[in-house]
């Protein structure tokens, strides 16, 4: 079978696609040709110049300065982007196949949560979180998160869910299954591609937050994006170093999209967006 031509507009078409692509990537591109640069290298008029030589130990002092710090990205960002998906799929499971008396509002007030901005709400949210003895650590960092994951997360699984044939849940009733066996056993393992999409979606808010944490945690709770800010001196700034933890910090999410985005697109593709 041969295949068909493509037409003069179908190859145009790439030109706008390479164009976004190319202009996204100059802050990477920055960010590196900096991060490589000697600290006497650095300034506004060869920002765009690639380096003379590659100054590694930039990166390698800029990881010293954000190791800690990392690791209360992971400690917030793991078990955030796993509550908020799993209480999400739940959500959607009831408001997808368990109609109940009031659940078309509920769905609305739920999916309102996602149009709140988040400095909205922040004098209250610190008020609560030391009421609840929640103040400062990493604990209330992740409830925080959460909470404004649950509307993307519900949305998401709601509308994948609405998807699958109500007759599989009514013969799991009729062979004697509960409403936690039938999540468990039957909902859960065919919900795969939107666990993938609402877990890539929940680390990359979390990781790339500031406000929140900025707002939530005291210094030995940070998590990297605050510490990157901190990272400036009072004096000189470092640049080339600024720049090599820019990138180190923004380096997690990139590996997931990179390794994960076919998983990503499938999920997507799946159904886990329809509506």
């Amino acid at each position: 079978m041969i295949a068909p031509k493509r037409t003069l507009l179908q190859n145009w078409i790439y030109l706008p696609l390479i164009f976004a692509a190319l202009f996204y990537l100059l802050p990477i591109y920055l960010m590196l040709v900096t991060g490589f640069k000697a600290f006497e290298e650095v300034s506004l008029q060869t920002m765009w110049s690639l380096p003379k030589g590659l100054a590694g130990e930039n990166f390698v002092a800029a990881y010293k300065q954000l190791a800690p710090f990392f690791i209360n990205s992971l400690k917030m960002v793991i078990p955030a982007s796993i509550l908020s998906s799993l209480l999400g799929a739940m959500n959607g499971y009831v408001l997808a196949k368990w109609k109940f008396r009031g659940a078309d509002f509920i769905f609305p007030m739920l999916l309102f949560g996602m149009f709140i901005p988040y400095q909205s709400i922040l004098i209250p949210l610190v008020e609560f979180m030391r009421r609840i003895n929640l103040y400062g650590g990493t604990a209330g960092l992740v409830l925080a998160h959460v909470i404004y994951g649950i509307p993307i997360t519900t949305l998401t699984f709601r509308n994948y869910y609405a998807t699958i044939p109500t007759e599989l849940i009514e013969a799991a009733r009729i062979d004697g299954a509960g409403f936690f066996r039938i999540f468990t056993r039957v909902m859960l393992p065919i919900s795969i591609p939107s666990f993938v999409v609402v877990l890539i979606w929940q680390f990359t808010s979390a990781w790339n937050d500031f406000l929140f944490a900025v707002v939530l945690t005291d210094p030995q709770h940070w998590p990297v994006t605050v510490a990157l800010n901190n990272m400036a001196g009072s004096q000189i700034i470092a640049w080339n170093v600024q720049m090599a933890g820019s990138f180190l910090a923004a380096l997690p999410t990139l590996l997931i999209y990179v390794f994960l985005s076919n998983y990503f697109l499938r999920g997507l593709m799946s159904g886990a967006l329809k509506g």
